[in-house]
């Protein structure tokens, strides 16, 4: 059974250098066009694309419309197909100029990869998140034990990444000399660690409290002091893995190396929120918390452009759009407000106006008292 095609694989892989290269694409959306492509290759019995049709396209979507994920046993998401079917599309219309293809597919042959508009609407309809409270992941941080050394910095790397919102993968890569606790801040130079887009940016500790900084001060302190590690050493260094006397694999401390990805990250989490009785929330959705504390905590348009960029977003739009939504609990809570609005403003209209009358007055200006005022 033919397994692979060679000239899909030479095409593929011109087009996941344009992905990385040209688009400056992350490795994860190539890994997801490479994925899709994979799923049309296994469904056409790895058959040339160069004898792609549109009866293809229509095909596959009703045959990925009935399968099941392997770890649900139910059919595919709405999301899953359309995320699917979109770099399907987008990798055909990219091919339908190149040579060797021109003659034989059209750019308006990738359309029929398109799902229905009903299916698109709930592919795409956005859908409140779960985003933990700032009490929640206190009480996370709070519950975690701090005996060992690697119990110490699992609960260190939980406040962390509340104090500084930070993604799991720049963590994994920060190193000692970037977290200076003279002026409460993390310096994420893209040169050294991991950041989104390669930006490099300050972030100052956000205002949770004096006890999750204090955890995180402590950690730092242990690694330089008792540990004598250096600036180049990592803030959170992966777990070192030996052979024990039964002849297993077990945990024996800190290894003086950083972790090769966040895996190891999210698992502390999962296990962290687990014992403390609560749902996961991932790393990243930490940076939800933040902002909607920063919705309650700031008071004018620079303070959220400066608690904006801290998050690492040039733009504030950014934090509105991708992070900023309003709780659909708080949403009720504004509109019921919103139910008499003139009576809540009736006193200090009046207010001002008796404050204008009188200043008037006392600079000798001759006007008429205002109707309505006693």
């Amino acid at each position: 059974m033919k397994k692979h095609s060679a000239d899909n694989e030479r095409i593929k892989r011109k087009y996941f250098a344009f992905l990385k290269e040209a688009k400056r694409h992350s490795e994860p959306t190539v890994d997801a066009a490479a994925k899709a492509l994979n799923r049309f290759e296994v469904f056409t019995k790895y058959r040339d694309f160069k004898l792609f049709n549109t009866q293809q396209a229509i095909a596959f979507k009703k045959h990925l419309a009935e399968q099941k994920g392997q770890q649900s046993g139910e059919k595919l998401s709405k999301a899953t197909l359309y995320a699917t079917l979109t770099q399907l599309k987008r990798f055909f219309q990219w091919l339908s100029d190149k040579p060797g293809f021109k003659s034989r597919l059209q750019y308006s042959d990738a359309e029929y990869f398109n799902l229905s508009d009903k299916d698109t609407r709930v592919a795409t309809a956005q859908r409140e998140q779960r985003v933990a409270t700032l009490e929640q992941i206190k009480h996370v941080i709070k519950t975690m034990p701090s005996d060992t050394d690697i119990e110490r910095r699992n609960r260190a790397l939980v406040a962390f990444t509340l104090l500084t919102g930070a993604r799991d993968s720049a963590i994994a890569s920060m190193k000692l000399k970037h977290v200076d606790l003279i002026s409460d801040s993390v310096n994420q130079d893209a040169r050294e660690v991991k950041t989104k887009f390669s930006k490099t940016f300050n972030t100052f500790f956000f205002p949770v409290g004096e006890e999750v900084r204090e955890i995180l001060a402590e950690w730092v302190s242990y690694l330089r002091i008792e540990r004598l590690w250096g600036n180049d050493d990592p803030l959170f260094p992966k777990t070192q893995i030996v052979l024990g006397t039964t002849r297993q694999f077990e945990a024996a401390g800190l290894a003086r190396d950083h972790w090769s990805n966040a895996t190891p990250i999210r698992k502390i989490f999962s296990e962290a929120f687990e014992n403390a009785g609560l749902p996961y929330f991932n790393p990243h959705s930490f940076r939800n918390t933040l902002v909607q504390l920063g919705q309650n905590v700031c008071k004018t348009p620079e303070d959220f452009k400066a608690w904006s960029q801290n998050l690492g977003h040039e733009k504030v739009l950014t934090t509105f759009t991708s992070y900023g939504g309003v709780a659909c609990q708080r949403q009720g809570e504004i509109i019921r407000g919103l139910a008499a609005p003139q009576q809540a403003m009736q006193p200090d209209i009046y207010d001002i106006a008796e404050a204008v009358f009188k200043r008037f007055s006392e600079s000798g200006v001759d006007m008429a008292r205002p109707t309505g005022l006693p």
